[in-house]
């Protein structure tokens, strides 16, 4: 994983110190490194460090092992001027960046609330279905019982013209 760190000190003895200053998370996603004591202690013929005489002050990437060893290192500067170019150069400051994501979550809870009320009404065009379906089974049964007592009461006034004659 790449860090970003300045170089603190360089020892004639052949040891560099370097202070973590960012980490990279992912592809573009980097957190600075906040802690104090997080200098690592690097032996200058460490892969691009020896060649290049790096001084004090010195931004670099270092690429390290999840045990905190260098790997390998190279000047920053190219990196840091690509972001510029990339970034700067196109107008996106952090207040535009922090607009954006204010935006996208404005947005985000606009959904949430859509959502929910798109699930409240199917509720309740359910429920009311369910009332419907059930008023359909009362008028059902109503209209056997009104044809029951016609039947019955055509039955009866047949009889009764029947005893009559």
């Amino acid at each position: 994983m790449w860090h970003l760190v300045q170089v603190k000190r360089n020892d004639p003895e052949g040891k560099a110190y370097l202070q973590l200053l960012a980490q990279q998370k992912a592809e573009h996603a980097w957190t600075v490194v906040s802690d104090e004591g997080n200098d690592l202690c690097i032996d200058s013929s460490t892969d691009g460090f020896a060649e290049n005489g790096y001084l004090e002050g010195a931004l670099l990437l270092a690429e390290l092992t999840t045990s905190r060893q260098v790997q390998r290192v190279q000047d920053a500067t190219p990196w840091i001027l690509e972001l510029i170019e990339q970034y700067l150069g196109a107008g996106v400051s952090p207040a535009l960046l922090q607009e954006e994501v204010q935006r996208a979550e404005q947005w985000r809870q606009s959904l949430t609330l859509k959502s929910q009320e798109l699930q409240r009404r199917a509720l309740e065009m359910e429920a009311r279905r369910e009332q419907i379906q059930e008023l359909e089974e009362n008028l059902k049964q109503e209209k056997e019982k009104l044809e029951a007592l016609a039947a019955q009461f055509k039955s009866n006034i047949n009889g009764s013209e029947d005893q009559s004659t």
